[in-house]
């Protein structure tokens, strides 16, 4: 009984007189929480984690090099639209100077006229058709008129020219559309 009073000797501490000891049961449960199985399942855990963090790191990296591939690409979107109305009235001063095509008015205005459409060409602009068929995606209905042909939703003329950039809309184009014609007063149809 002496070693158990050794000062270098461990001390084991007392044991609590409610202590239950581990029964049958315990080691099943143990077996059932295998250290391996729950290491492997603790290292699947992180690989799905990590596979799907990759998966979201690439779809940022995708996200982020088409939108500064857009930015590129429509960078200049503000300042073309900001030109359309100077265009507008540079188209009616050429309008004005058509009276006389000899003139060095007009036929200078005719060479910036043909700058002016070279520039927007080389920034990817093009002019909407205003011909056919009514699109509201792409034509701004200002009025409609009656049509003798009775075909509804043609246009008829354009009040201002429409321009996209690339496949974006910079600006509607302004048309006037067709009606049918309304039944003459007293003519039963």
């Amino acid at each position: 009984m002496q070693a158990d009073n050794d000062p270098n000797q461990p001390q084991e501490a007392p044991v609590a007189a409610d202590t239950v000891e581990p029964t049958s049961e315990a080691p099943a449960t143990e077996s059932a929480l295998d250290p391996w199985e729950t290491l492997e399942a603790e290292a699947a855990k992180w690989k799905e984690i990590s596979l799907r963090t990759a998966a979201e790191m690439e779809n940022l990296r995708k996200r982020t090099a088409r939108e500064r591939e857009d930015a590129i690409r429509y960078s200049n979107q503000r300042l073309l639209e900001e030109l359309l109305p100077v265009i507008d009235n540079f188209e009616m001063g050429m309008m004005a100077a058509a009276q006389d095509t000899s003139s060095m008015i007009y036929i200078g205005m005719d060479m910036v006229r043909r700058q002016l459409n070279e520039f927007l060409a080389s920034q990817g602009v093009e002019e909407i058709p205003t011909t056919g068929n009514f699109d509201p995606n792409l034509h701004d209905a200002v009025a409609q008129e009656e049509d003798g042909a009775g075909e509804e939703g043609r246009i008829l003329r354009a009040t201002r020219r429409g321009f996209r950039l690339r496949d974006r809309l910079l600006r509607p184009a302004s048309v006037v559309v067709s009606k049918a014609p309304t039944p003459a007063e007293g003519v039963e149809a």
